[in-house]
């Protein structure tokens, strides 16, 4: 069978529940729930992924991050649409510029996967795409002030987008001199490992920025020889590989699975960044841990791994400089 290309993966993802529980032999028990759920925050996952999960198992922790749940519908106290108040922060379309020294640009409203606990899964993206008019105010906004040194590129997914559209708005930022660091978040090298190309890798690693990738991996059984692949071609471009996870209840709230993780990460070739607790968006509350046990759990970590394996325990809290560090 010809493989296919990462394009194709990202356009033929699984998008209904039906699809989804006959592709992993769940019950339809399970249907209800995720209709009710899917109604709220679409399904949305690529073949890569749902090939890592267990077949007939519903507690697979790759499973339980993506299949809707009737407890979204939910209203919990504190679980709002805009959790870190980006509203407050968004003085363009498709930018946004909350801490010092650095932006963050939505190049993309489109996920190749739809995480059930992702913070901005009510964000208004159809109002910050980013035409030729908004890039062009983004640029005036960036060559306007010095203090800015990092430019972050985000979504959705920024490598949803195409290479030839990123190839350009990366020329276009080379442009400004005081411009240092890139730094990419993503999440599609770990559901989609295909994106990661040889072209793209070269794209990505021949500015003249100090670029780093942080991927967005929670679970060891996310991690695979593929994206190992992934990550030695941003490597050999000279690309810094980090990660970030969410503590998640009942997918990676304990210790054995956060020792797992971090030591497969650095498997291949990745660093662990961040460990945060999760956002209070609206309808994803039963992810949610108290920050006492995430403390405990750090706690063991630190006990367990060398500190270069063990990822910073964080909360972001809105209006404050800087990630909120719990440990």
């Amino acid at each position: 069978m010809e493989e296919r290309s990462w394009q194709q993966l990202l356009s033929h993802t699984v998008d209904t529940p039906q699809a989804l529980l006959e592709c992993l032999d769940l019950p339809n028990s399970l249907l209800e729930g995720a209709e009710t759920g899917s109604q709220l925050f679409p399904l949305k996952v690529p073949q890569p992924f749902i090939d890592k999960m267990e077949k007939g198992n519903p507690d697979d922790p790759l499973l339980k991050q993506v299949l809707p749940l009737a407890a979204e519908a939910a209203t919990v106290p504190g679980f709002v649409s805009d959790p870190l108040n980006e509203s407050e922060s968004n003085p363009l379309d498709g930018l946004i510029h909350k801490y010092n020294g650095r932006v963050l640009l939505i190049l993309s409203g489109a996920c190749a996967v739809n995480c059930r606990y992702c913070f901005r899964r009510e964000f208004p993206y159809s109002s910050n795409r980013l035409g030729s008019e908004q890039w062009d105010a983004i640029l005036n906004y960036l060559k306007a002030d010095h203090s800015i040194h990092e430019v972050i590129f985000s979504g959705g997914d920024p490598l949803a987008t195409s290479d030839t559209r990123l190839q350009r708005m990366l020329s276009d930022l080379e442009a400004i001199p005081h411009l240092r660091r890139l730094r990419i978040h993503t999440r599609l090298p770990v559901v989609i490992p295909q994106r990661i190309t040889t072209e793209l890798a070269s794209i990505l690693g021949g500015t003249r920025f100090q670029t780093a990738m942080v991927l967005h991996a929670n679970h060891p059984n996310e991690i695979d020889g593929l994206l190992g692949d992934a990550v030695n071609r941003l490597k050999q471009q000279g690309i810094t590989v980090l990660n970030q996870a969410v503590l998640l209840k009942g997918i990676n709230d304990d210790l054995n699975t956060l020792v797992a993780l971090s030591e497969s990460l650095f498997q291949y070739g990745i660093l662990p960044y961040y460990l945060f607790t999760l956002d209070p968006v609206k309808g994803a509350a039963h992810f949610d841990l108290p920050d006492e046990a995430a403390i405990q759990l750090h706690q063991q970590l630190q006990a367990k791994l060398p500190g270069y394996l063990v990822p910073k325990l964080a909360r972001e809290i809105p209006d404050r400089p800087s990630k909120t560090l719990l440990a």
